[in-house]
């Protein structure tokens, strides 16, 4: 069929991953909604085949730039019926972080908006679509538009998002980790902050650290292909490697939504979608 998309499923890699249960984590979609849905029917298929009910963890950046947010988001809400996923766990990333600091009455909201509605965040995307769905073309961002396009269940479930999931050895976080900071007050650190929650947004400092996390492992998305490898030097983004494992396929700017398989010891990447025509991975 001409409209099915392709996913891939790498081979098994070894890893020091103890998680005490076989995980499920899929990283930045961006919007796209055909991936996603290729992506979660691949996993219910690997989970099927398994036997039992595993954990899905979403690592943030549902939304933005991508063509079918609200697709994405109504997916994202009702994943638990994939099949053989027993829970389903949805963190904060930076994208969302700025969409909740506009319509919750933050006193950043000002600077969130014009970030989000910028070009390279693509929020204006999501905004369209909520309008067109609400059946109003001058809606403004706010609670009630969000509620309002999305439903309350997914409306419920994007504010209850968290920071990150901990996991016998392993922490699955949006963005990552800062070197030698206390983790737990690390994690702690509230969304509702402009500039304290760092494990929504941090790059550098986490990305070309080559000192490990005091025994912790870290999967995560945030950075994209081309960045990830400019501060790595890893030709694979995917590649477990200093204790980081990255999901960011790149997504609305590549065509790849990625997941991977962790259980004790090893990992393999799911990778849903086509490569785009000149995209950078």
């Amino acid at each position: 069929m001409a409209d099915t998309v392709p996913v891939e499923i790498s081979d098994w890699k070894p890893a020091p991953f103890a998680t005490g249960e076989t995980v499920f984590a899929i990283g930045d979609v961006h919007g796209c909604g055909r991936e996603l849905k290729a992506l979660l029917g691949a996993i219910g298929k690997a989970a099927t085949e398994k036997g039992g009910q595993y954990r899905l963890i979403f690592l943030g950046d549902m939304i933005d730039r991508g063509p079918d947010n609200l697709g994405v988001l109504r997916q994202w809400a009702e994943a638990e019926a994939t099949p053989g996923i027993g829970r389903v766990d949805r963190l904060m990333g930076n994208h969302e972080q700025l969409l909740l600091l506009l319509i919750t009455d933050s006193p950043y909201a000002e600077k969130a908006e014009a970030k989000w509605r910028s070009e390279s965040m693509g929020g204006e995307k999501v905004l369209e679509e909520m309008r067109q769905r609400v059946g109003d073309p001058d809606a403004e961002p706010s609670a009630t538009l969000l509620t309002a396009a999305l439903g309350e269940d997914a409306a419920r479930k994007f504010y209850a998002m968290r920071s990150h999931v901990r996991l016998g050895n392993t922490v699955f976080v949006h963005a990552g980790l800062e070197p030698n900071a206390d983790l737990d007050e690390y994690l702690a650190r509230p969304w509702m902050s402009d500039s304290e929650a760092t494990w929504a947004w941090i790059q550098k400092g986490f990305l070309d650290w080559k000192g490990g996390f005091g025994g912790t492992l870290v999967v995560h998305g945030h950075t994209p292909p081309p960045k990830h490898r400019a501060l790595t030097g890893q030709s694979d983004p995917h590649l477990f490697q200093c204790d980081r494992l990255g999901l960011d396929g790149g997504s609305a700017r590549t065509g790849y939504v990625t997941g991977a398989e962790i259980e004790a010891g090893r990992y393999r990447i799911f990778r849903a979608g086509t490569l785009m025509p000149n995209a950078d991975i």
